[in-house]
């Protein structure tokens, strides 16, 4: 059976079953019966959150239609949880209590209930994007796919200095104001000076004569702007394309940011050519016949493109519907989201608890990396 979401319907209890059964009112061994999953999102086209959200939703559909030809049976619950909601009304609603699996919520505020809730009642929770509270480290039903900016800066320093321990790092200020990339700029220069490395800073108006000062002959040079904006990688692009001119001997990776994914498409050959790494939790190939099957398979299903972004969020929900549902049937309430079942197609999970009494957050940290023969490789740490 397939289901269509489509805008202006009532969604505030819509059910999408690709089982026939009735939901049992006792919660039996899920590896047994249908993996019963609920979403509480905001489901709407009122705003981006709703229209966001919806294509999250539509790729938790696509990924149960894919578990049921694996023999995987899924009841599906979705609740149409706004940012003004009650979350506590919508729990009140029949099957709430019933589910194995919860997606949501979206917004921070409406955590804490839905925390109480799922401890009451044994439900995994996944919260799949961004929140700002402290739930994961009280709460053992929480799984927090979101990692913050501050976590992700200290793994990609930490990481930085286990794999370029040999380059000459080179840092280029980009003159851009409102970068919000100085806390990894001068955590990674801070940590440098504190283990004793060299490194070089220039300017991206610097005449020729100072740029190249800042290069060395004697080990890879890694070179790290202080902006993740493009027009200011074009410029570095022409910076260090005329110094390769000139002293053809020099040996330039480039260290990015995971905002360089949205540029991609026009920058692969300077990706490649500059031995480009891309500090990500996720990575999308395109031209993947996986890829390609759900972007057909979600233009057919709801007569629509899915949206352009990093990452995708069709394909997001894809990704956390399999990896979870699949874990459920397999290990059943065991499963604790330290292993993948299989691969995923855009985001790999691994969950770690939080504390000794908390939750579990996923704690997946990759570089994306164009080599120079022209394959992409991911580097998992």
């Amino acid at each position: 059976m397939r289901h269509y979401l489509r805008y202006g319907v009532l969604i505030a209890l819509m059910a999408f079953t690709v089982v026939n059964n009735v939901m049992a009112t006792n919660k039996t061994d899920v590896r047994k019966r249908e993996v019963r999953v609920g979403i509480l999102l905001p489901l709407h086209d009122v705003d981006g959150d709703g229209r966001r959200m919806v294509e999250f939703y539509r790729g938790i559909l696509l990924a149960v239609d894919d578990l049921k030809k694996e023999g995987i049976s899924v009841d599906i619950h979705a609740w149409n949880v706004n940012i003004d909601a009650d979350i506590r009304q919508t729990l009140l609603k029949d099957g709430a209590d019933k589910c194995d699996l919860i997606f949501g919520p979206l917004y921070t505020k409406q955590v804490p209930q839905l925390a109480e809730f799922a401890k009451a009642y044994g439900i995994k929770v996944v919260i799949p994007f961004s929140i700002n509270g402290d739930d994961v480290t009280k709460c053992p039903q929480i799984y927090q796919v979101y990692q913050s900016p501050e976590q992700l800066n200290e793994k990609t320093i930490k990481n930085f200095m286990g794999r370029f321990a040999d380059y000459h790092p080179v840092f280029i200020d980009c003159n851009d104001p409102d970068s919000k990339k100085g806390p990894f700029t001068k955590g990674l220069r801070q940590l440098l000076d504190s283990k004793g490395v060299n490194y070089n800073i220039t300017n991206l108006t610097s005449p020729y004569e100072n740029f190249v000062k800042a290069f060395t002959l004697d080990k890879p040079n890694i070179v790290i702007l202080n902006t993740d904006r493009s027009p200011e990688l074009t410029s570095a692009y022409r910076k260090l394309d005329e110094l390769k001119r000139n002293n053809s001997a020099l040996k330039i990776s480039m260290f990015g940011y995971t905002e360089w994914l949205m540029y991609e498409r026009n920058n692969m050959a300077k990706f490649v050519e500059y031995d480009t790494y891309v500090p990500s939790t996720f990575y999308l190939n395109i031209s993947a016949q996986k890829t390609q099957t759900l972007l057909q398979d979600y233009n057919r299903w709801f007569h629509a493109p899915m949206m352009e972004a990093i990452p995708r969020f069709a394909i997001t929900g894809y990704d956390q519907a399999c990896f979870f549902i699949r874990g459920l049937h397999e290990y059943g309430d065991k499963f604790d989201g330290s292993k993948s079942v299989k691969p995923s197609v855009q985001t790999p999970y691994r969950f770690e608890r939080v504390g000794k009494n908390g939750g579990y957050q996923n704690q997946v940290f990759q570089f994306i990396h164009y080599n120079t023969n022209g394959a992409i490789s991911i580097v998992n740490f």
